[in-house]
C-alpha cells in the first residue's frame, strides 16, 4: 500500500542556473510538517511501496529537461512533478488562489477579486494535477490531497478512480456561509462538489468543519448526520483534525549543543533587555500592523519599560507579486521606523527587524531566548509558530500571547488569549506577559507542552489516514449490502420460482423523489405502467404502504388493482374492497395540537401544516434548510412536552415532523397483509424511519430494500428511487 501526497508545491524545489539543475528539499509549510510522519511510515504497512509526493516543482520545463526532472525527483525524493506554465501559475496561484480564495476564506472579502480567467486557470490546473496522478496511481494507493489550491481535484479523481480512498485536508479556515456565498454561484457549487469527491474532508477546528457542513446544506442541499453526508450513493465524512508539530524536533534543537553559539550571539545583541518575539510570513492576515500598534501603545502607557524590552520582529517574504502584500510590507517598514524613531535612544532600539527567512537553529534560538511570543493573526487556519515556540521552551518559561482567531487557540488555552483587533488588549497582554511570575509561566507551559507532545504531527497524520481507511471500510460494508447486478439476478430467480409473491412498497422517497409541496408528487406514467403490469399478474400482490391520506392514494392508485395502506397503517384497502380501519383510533387530540403546528408554520416561511384523518404533519422542505432544521428541533421538544399525557407519537422524518396516534406503524399493517396470504416471495422497499417498522417484522428471507445509503434493518440498499423503479420494471416484464 502506497500513500500519494498531493499538494500545490512539491516536497523538493528545482532551480535552474546557467543550464544546471539543482534540487533542494522544501522547507517550512506542509513539507516540513509531514516529514516526521513520512519517516514514521518506515516499518509500517506503507513501507512496502513507501510514498510519492505529487506537486509543482517550482520550475517550468519541457522535453528532455522535464524527463530528467521526473526521473531524479522520483528516485531521490519519492516525488512526481506536475509541470505548469508560467501563465498558468500566474493566473492560478497568484490569481485565483491568492487574490480570490485566500482573502475570502480569511475574512477579507474587500480584497477578493472575481475574475473568470482566474477561475478557468484554477479548473485547468486541477485537471492537470488529475492527469498527472493518473500517470502513476496504482490500485492500492491512498490519495491525500492538501489545501485550497486543489479543491476541485477530489471530484476529478473520483470520476476516474471510483474505488480509491481519497482524503482532503484544508490548512486554512473554511468561512461561514455569508462569506462563502460571495463566490459566484457556479464556483461555490463546483468547489463544494469538488471537495465532496473525497471520502474524508479534514479541517483544523470544529468551527471550520461546521461552517463547511452548513455551506454544503445551503448550497447543495445535502444534510449530514454527525458529519456524514450521503452523496450519490457514497458516504462522505467531514471531521476535525487539529494539526500538530514535530515536538521532539524543536525541543531537541533547543536542548542541543549546536544551538549554543546562536543563543550566545542573541544574548550579546539583546543584552539587558527582555525580548518579545514576533515571527510571521508576510501576509495582511497575520496582523503584524495591529501587533506593532499594540507594542507602540504598550510603550506609551508603560515608560518604565523603555530600554528594558526589545521586540524581535521577523517577517518572512511571501507572494511579493500580489499588491496587497507589497502594501503590507511598506506599512510594516514605515511603522517600524516610526516606532524606533519615536521611542529609541542611543543604546536601545525598540524593534529589531529582519525581513528574511530563518533556518531551524537560528529560529529555535530566537524562540528559546525570548521572554514573550506575540502570535496575533487576524485570522489563521492553525498557526504552527505558536506551537513551535512552546515546544522550544526547554525550561518551560516564557509567555505566549495568542490570537483567538487562530485554530491553535482551541488547544493552547493556557496562553494569554486576545482579540487581535483590539490594540489596547494587545498592549495590556504585553504588560501581563512581561510581568508574569515564573511559577505561573511554568504551570501554563507545562500543560501546553504535554498536550503538544502527545498530539504531534505524526499522530495528526496517522489519525487522518486511519479515519480515511476506516471510512472506506464502512463504505465497503454498504457496498456489500448494495443490491448490485449479481444480487439482482438472484432476486429475479427467486421471483420467477415463486407462485405467490408479495410486494410492499413505500411511495415518497422510494418510488419517486421528494418535492417541496407533497401534493405535486404525482406518480409518473412510467410508475403507473409498472404497477399496472405487476398487479395484472395473478401471482403478485402489490400493496402501497404510504404516509399519504387515503383520498390521495385512491385518486392516484385506486384504479390499478393494488392494495393500499394510508397514514402509515391507519387504513387498509385490499384490491376490490372498501377501506377498513386497522384499529380503533381517536381524533380528539388534533384540536390541541393544531395551534402549535400552525404557530411554527407562521414562524418559518416555506413551511406548512398537512392534516390527515388521524395524523398531522408539519412540512419544511421548502424552507431555509438551516433555520428549518433548528425550528424542527424546537417543535419536537415542544410537542414531546405537550403530548406527555396524550396517547400520540411524535416522529421526525425527512423535512417533516408528524404527530399520529400511538401504536400505528407500517409494521402492524404489513402483518395484517402477511397473515392474510402465504407468500413464497416477499419484497419490501422504503426509504426512511417509518419503513424500519416494516423491515423488522419481515421474514428472514424477505428482500427488504432501503432506498438510500444509510443504516437500516433492511438487508439491502439501492442508491435512489430511479434504481428501485428500474428493478420493479424488470420484475413487471417477467
Amino acid at each position: 500500500m502506497r500513500l500519494l501526497i498531493v499538494s500545490n508545491r512539491l516536497s523538493v524545489t528545482v532551480v535552474e542556473k546557467q543550464g544546471q539543475l539543482t534540487f533542494q528539499e522544501s522547507v517550512g509549510g506542509l513539507a516540513s510538517g509531514l516529514s516526521a510522519y513520512l519517516d514514521s511510515l518506515k516499518g509500517s504497512a506503507f513501507s512496502q511501496s513507501d510514498h510519492v509526493w505529487v506537486g509543482w516543482p517550482g520550475i517550468s520545463a519541457a522535453g528532455a529537461t522535464r524527463e530528467a526532472i521526473k526521473q531524479r525527483t522520483l528516485t531521490e525524493f519519492h516525488a512526481h512533478p506536475v509541470f505548469l506554465s508560467e501563465r498558468a501559475m500566474d493566473k492560478f496561484y497568484l490569481g485565483f488562489c491568492n487574490r480570490t480564495i485566500w482573502p475570502l476564506f480569511h475574512y477579507f472579502p474587500s480584497y477578493a477579486v472575481y475574475d473568470e480567467e482566474y477561475w478557468a486557470q484554477y479548473e485547468h490546473v486541477n485537471q492537470t494535477f488529475c492527469d498527472a496522478i493518473m500517470e502513476i496511481v496504482q490500485p492500492d494507493d491512498v490519495i491525500w490531497v492538501h489545501d485550497y489550491h486543489l479543491m476541485l481535484l477530489p471530484k476529478l479523481l473520483r470520476a476516474r478512480l471510483p474505488d480509491v480512498p481519497i482524503g482532503f485536508f484544508l490548512h486554512i479556515p473554511f468561512p461561514e456561509f455569508e462569506i462563502f456565498r460571495l463566490l459566484p454561484s457556479p464556483w461555490r457549487r463546483e468547489i463544494l462538489e469538488g471537495l465532496l469527491g473525497a471520502d474524508l474532508i479534514g479541517f483544523h477546528t470544529h468551527d471550520y468543519t461546521q461552517y463547511f457542513l452548513r455551506c454544503v446544506l445551503r448550497v447543495l442541499g445535502y444534510e449530514h448526520n454527525m458529519g456524514q453526508i450521503a452523496v450519490g450513493g457514497r458516504l462522505v465524512k467531514a471531521d476535525t483534525f487539529p494539526m500538530g508539530i514535530d515536538f521532539d524536533k524543536y525541543f531537541g534543537a533547543a536542548s542541543s549543543p549546536a544551538i549554543q553559539p546562536e543563543k550566545a550571539e542573541l544574548a550579546r545583541t539583546l543584552a539587558n533587555t527582555r525580548v518579545v518575539v514576533s515571527i510571521d510570513r508576510l501576509d495582511y492576515t497575520k496582523g503584524v500592523i495591529h501587533r506593532l500598534r499594540g507594542y507602540e501603545v504598550f510603550l506609551m502607557k508603560n515608560p518604565q519599560w523603555h530600554a528594558k524590552v526589545t521586540l524581535a520582529l521577523v517577517v518572512v517574504p511571501s507572494r511579493v507579486g500580489v499588491e496587497h502584500y507589497r502594501q503590507t510590507k511598506r506599512q510594516i517598514d514605515e511603522l517600524v521606523g516610526e516606532i524606533n524613531g519615536r521611542f529609541g535612544k542611543i543604546g536601545w532600539t525598540p524593534i529589531l527587524y529582519q525581513y528574511g527567512y530563518l533556518s531551524l537553529l537560528p529560529l529555535v534560538a530566537l524562540y528559546a531566548s525570548s521572554d514573550v511570543a506575540m502570535i496575533t493573526p487576524l485570522r489563521d487556519g492553525m498557526n504552527l509558530v505558536a506551537k513551535e515556540y512552546i515546544a522550544s521552551r526547554v525550561d518551560q518559561t516564557g509567555v505566549l500571547i495568542l490570537s483567538e482567531m487562530v485554530g491553535a487557540a482551541k488547544e493552547l488555552s493556557e496562553a494569554i488569549i486576545i482579540n487581535p483587533n483590539n490594540i489596547e488588549e494587545i498592549a495590556d497582554a504585553l504588560k501581563q506577559g512581561l510581568e508574569m511570575p515564573r511559577a505561573e509561566q511554568i504551570e501554563r507551559n507545562a500543560a501546553m507542552q504535554a498536550r503538544l507532545k502527545k498530539y504531534n504531527v505524526v499522530r495528526w497524520a496517522e489519525e487522518f489516514v486511519t479515519a480515511l481507511r476506516s471510512l472506506k471500510a464502512k463504505q465497503h460494508e454498504f457496498d456489500a449490502r448494495y443490491l448490485g447486478a449479481a444480487l439482482q439476478q438472484k432476486l429475479k430467480r427467486d421471483f420467477d420460482r415463486a407462485r405467490n409473491r408479495l410486494l410492499l412498497l413505500d411511495y415518497d422517497g422510494t418510488l419517486t423523489g421528494f418535492v417541496t409541496q407533497p401534493p405535486t408528487a404525482r406518480p409518473s406514467p412510467k410508475l403507473l405502467e409498472i404497477l399496472t403490469r405487476l398487479a395484472q399478474d395473478p401471482q403478485n400482490q402489490v400493496v402501497m404502504i404510504s404516509g399519504r391520506d387515503r383520498e390521495t392514494l385512491d385518486t392516484w392508485f385506486g384504479s390499478l388493482g393494488i392494495g393500499l395502506v394510508a397514514e402509515h397503517g391507519v387504513w387498509l384497502k385490499v384490491s376490490g374492497a372498501d377501506w377498513t380501519m386497522l384499529r380503533s383510533l381517536t381524533r380528539d387530540w388534533k384540536p390541541q395540537i393544531r395551534p402549535l403546528l400552525e404557530l411554527y408554520a407562521d414562524r418559518l416561511p416555506g413551511s406548512f401544516v398537512e392534516e390527515k384523518e388521524f395524523s398531522m404533519a408539519w412540512h419544511y422542505r421548502g424552507a431555509d434548510p438551516e433555520l428549518g432544521a433548528a425550528r424542527a428541533k424546537e417543535l419536537v421538544d415542544d410537542l414531546v412536552n405537550f403530548t406527555a399525557n396524550i396517547d400520540v407519537q411524535v416522529l421526525q422524518g425527512s423535512h417533516v415532523v408528524e404527530v399520529r396516534n400511538a401504536g400505528v406503524d407500517k409494521g402492524s399493517a404489513a402483518l395484517q397483509v402477511l397473515s392474510a396470504r402465504a407468500a413464497e416471495f416477499v419484497l419490501a422497499a422504503g426509504d426512511d424511519w417509518t419503513d424500519e417498522d416494516l423491515f423488522k417484522i419481515l421474514p428472514a428471507d424477505a428482500y427488504s430494500i432501503k432506498v438510500g445509503m444509510s443504516s437500516s434493518r433492511a438487508r439491502f440498499n439501492v442508491h435512489s428511487p430511479d434504481e428501485m423503479l428500474d428493478l420493479l420494471a424488470e420484475l413487471s416484464r417477467r
